[in-house]
Parts: structure tokens; C-alpha cells; sequence
């Protein structure tokens, strides 16, 4: 009735005189999308996005797609259509190793946010079964876009394992400013200090049992474990790399960060080039 009116009377004046306020008409008159063809929509974008999106991400994809849909809907729709965010398994830690206790000071000092490309890169290490065997991932995590500049995996938890890591990255190894860790032992080594020398690298190491001194980095590696490394079952080292490398190729190119607004590092970084 109000908007076949609208054309003689305001729509102010109509809503007072039928006593409906005008936010509810406004979203009334919305057309929303029919639950098909978000439902469609939605399943898609779960499926593309390797299952793990939930509601929030979701509701961005739709967004992008032209479609205004509330997450309390979306969440109706996937429980329908039983999908499940990988969200939902609990931790589990393996045994810490040694500390690092070289007298290198905490450079980084928690200012996660940079300004340029490798201003800072961050590291850790995490595990997972293969075969039934522990196996370890290691990722080198650019501050800037959070993009996964190197990555490697083997069977053990040591130097090597991030030095190949280092072997992996594209970009000249001599811009990368700063490189940040927690003390394990891993990444104090001849092989790892040689390459800090070389390519002239400041050091910074997190205070000792403190690991909000390496957020980016534990953040990172709770997605890892949540969006790969826990809904994969691995029957050999060289499954896991080639799964991981086509991971790490939609971590970087595809999937959407909050912290990025809701940006793959690839599209974050293509936005905010620097001259």
C-alpha cells in the first residue's frame, strides 16, 4: 500500500498514520533473495572455499554475489544442507622442545601491523601425522598481507626443515627486513644463521614461554591445523607437500582474511602497492 502511494503521499506520513515504523518498511520492501538461490549460494561458496567458511565469511561471498542475507539465515541454510565449518575439533600440543636461550631482544615487540612488503616476517612450526608417523610444517608469514611467502614439510623439527622454507620464497631474501620467532630450537642454527648473515636480516626472538609475542604467527597455524592439517588424513610425506602446496596457493590467492577486510593477501597486496 506505501509504495503504490509513494507517489502522492511521504512515506514518513503513511507509516505514522498506519503505525509502522519506517525501518521496518524500508527493510520490508527489500526484495529479498529467494532461500534457493542463496541456499545454492551458499553451498558453493562452502564447497569452493574447501568447507571451512562459516557464517561471517560466507555472508561476505554473498555479499559479492549481490545478495543480503543475515547470518542467522546462512546458518539455518548450512545446518539444512549439513555443512560444517572445520572449527569444531579440539587442540592438541605435542611436547615442547628446548628454549633458544640466545640473548637476541624481542625486535618485533608486537606491532603485528606493517606498512610494506617483508617489513617483517614471522615464523613457527607445527605438526602432523603422516602414516602415523609425527611429520612437521614449517611457514614463513609476511606481516604485511599475512601472505605464506615460503613453506616447507618433512619428518623432522629441525633446521633444515626451515631452511627449506627459505628456499621457497620468490622475493629477493635480502628485503626482508626483520624475521621474528619463538626460541625453538630449530631456528637457532649455523644453517639458519648463515642465511640471516647473507642476506643481512635483523633477528628477533619472542620473550621465553610467551607466545602473544608471536600472535600472527599462532594465528596462522590454528588455521593451518583447522582448515588442512585436521580433515586430511596423509599416507606419505610426498602427499602431504603436494596437498599443502595447492593449500597454500588458495591461503594466498583466495581465501579472505577479516583482519584484511575480507581480502585475499594476493588482492590486499595488489591494492596497497607501494612505490
Amino acid at each position: 500500500m506505501i509504495r503504490q502511494n509513494a507517489h502522492k503521499y511521504s512515506v514518513s506520513a503513511m507509516c505514522n498514520v498506519l503505525q509502522i515504523n519506517r525501518s521496518t518498511y524500508y527493510y520490508e520492501s527489500i526484495l529479498q533473495p529467494a532461500d534457493s538461490s542463496v541456499e545454492e549460494a551458499v553451498v558453493q561458496i562452502f564447497e569452493d572455499n574447501r568447507r571451512v567458511y562459516g557464517t561471517r565469511k560466507i555472508k561476505v561471498e554473498l555479499r559479492k554475489l549481490g545478495m543480503v542475507v543475515s547470518r542467522r539465515r546462512i546458518g539455518r541454510l548450512m545446518k539444512k544442507n549439513g555443512l560444517v565449518s572445520a572449527y569444531t575439533v579440539a587442540q592438541y600440543k605435542v611436547h615442547k622442545s628446548v628454549c633458544n636461550e640466545a640473548g637476541i631482544p624481542n625486535e618485533l615487540n608486537r606491532q603485528f601491523q606493517k606498512l610494506t612488503p617483508l617489513e617483517a616476517v614471522v615464523s613457527d612450526l607445527t605438526y602432523v601425522r603422516v602414516a602415523g608417523r609425527w611429520n612437521y610444517i614449517c611457514l614463513l608469514i609476511d606481516l604485511f598481507n599475512r601472505e605464506i611467502i615460503g613453506h616447507s614439510c618433512g619428518p623432522a623439527k629441525d633446521a633444515k626443515l626451515v631452511y627449506q622454507a627459505f628456499a621457497k620464497v620468490k622475493e629477493n631474501l635480502s628485503n626482508i627486513q626483520l624475521f621474528h620467532t619463538d626460541r625453538g630450537r630449530e631456528f637457532k642454527n649455523e644453517l639458519i644463521d648463515k642465511v640471516i648473515e647473507t642476506f643481512q636480516i635483523k633477528r628477533s626472538l619472542s620473550m621465553k614461554g610467551c607466545p602473544y609475542d608471536n600472535a600472527v604467527s599462532e594465528a596462522t597455524y590454528k588455521l593451518v591445523k583447522s582448515e588442512f592439517v585436521r580433515i586430511r588424513r596423509f599416507e606419505t610425506l610426498e602427499q602431504l607437500k603436494r596437498e599443502l602446496d595447492d593449500y597454500i596457493q588458495w591461503f594466498n590467492e583466495k581465501r579472505i582474511h577479516s583482519t584484511l577486510g575480507y581480502l585475499s593477501p594476493h588482492q590486499f597486496k595488489s591494492l596497497n602497492k607501494t612505490v
